[in-house]
């Protein structure tokens, strides 16, 4: 695979750093997602050619690949083809963060119209692209962040619309949560975070729901109020995206959606700012520090 662009993920960020439970042997390659071109096929492929564009869905382990180049060998069953409306940015952009969402909202949560879901961590390019699943399935959701300094431009994105926005370092979030759904709370908790606020969100949790954790943003403790748990029949569960795709009916069940998502209009990934490669350290940095909205992309 000829790598045009990649896709920077915060997976990149905890492997690098050592934090990640996953311990590939050194020296270990990273790089998760990428957008490009065929430039060889191995024996037996049948479904591409030479010089397919396409884009790599994530659905193996993220030091499997060593996307970080100007080429990388990768299983043909984890690439998809770029419709010709889509460009490397955008391939690189979408599969990580729709893929992610998907198995949340759809393979595992069973989202559906009317319900209502909460996104923490809804800036991220994960949160915008579970804010566009949950739109096109009809479902209402609730974008949560943790200041106020993002809320004007989460507006702004008319896609990614929430029903709400709550800011968790400056309102209650139980009671928001309550007011916003009439007493009842939320069917479904779609969390990168953990740490101290996900008790909080335990709580705002609607009787018999489901809360799925995705990611281990907060550095603090987790904690799990066992009484909210046991009287009101939650479930707490944690999902990630190459579990999932490691099946091949998932796999395609999850191209299938995104690929006519993409086509028909509903999901379109939101990136935040583009790096050439001679700056991916740049690149890193500006993911650490937390401040954007959506995805950021390395042009190579």
């Amino acid at each position: 695979m000829r790598i045009r662009c990649i896709g920077i993920n915060r997976t990149d960020i905890t492997l690098r750093s050592g934090r990640s439970p996953a311990k590939p042997p050194l020296p270990a390659k990273i790089g998760f997602e990428a957008g490009g071109e065929i430039e060889a096929i191995g024996g037996g492929v049948k479904s591409f050619a030479i010089g397919d564009r396409v884009a790599l869905v994530p659905a193996y382990a993220a030091s499997r690949y060593g996307l970080y180049g100007e080429s990388s060998v990768a299983p043909a069953r984890s690439l998809v083809k770029l419709p010709d409306t889509v460009n490397f940015e955008q391939a690189a952009a979408t599969w990580a963060a729709f893929g992610t969402a998907w198995v949340g909202l759809v393979a595992v949560g069973g989202l559906a119209a009317g319900q209502t879901v909460l996104l923490p961590a809804a800036s991220s390019s994960v949160g915008l692209a579970a804010l566009q699943i949950a739109n096109s399935l009809g479902a209402r959701p609730i974008a949560l962040t943790r200041t106020s300094a993002k809320v004007d431009e989460l507006r702004g994105l008319p896609k990614s619309r929430a029903a709400a926005i709550i800011a968790t370092e400056e309102q209650d979030v139980v009671s928001e949560i309550k007011r916003l759904t009439d007493g009842k709370g939320a069917d479904l908790v779609f969390d990168p975070v953990g740490g101290a606020t996900f008790a909080k969100l335990v709580e705002g949790t609607a009787s018999g729901g489901l809360l799925i954790l995705y990611g281990a943003l907060s550095r603090d403790q987790t904690a799990v109020p066992p009484f909210h748990i046991f009287a009101r029949n939650l479930t707490i569960r944690g999902v990630s995206l190459p579990a999932y795709a490691s099946d091949d009916a998932q796999l395609g069940a999850l191209k299938r959606f995104v690929t006519e998502g993409l086509a028909d209009g509903p999901l379109s990934p939101v990136i935040a700012r583009t790096f050439p490669f001679e700056e991916i350290v740049e690149a890193h940095r500006f993911m650490e520090a937390g401040n954007q909205v959506g995805k950021i992309v390395v042009t190579v």
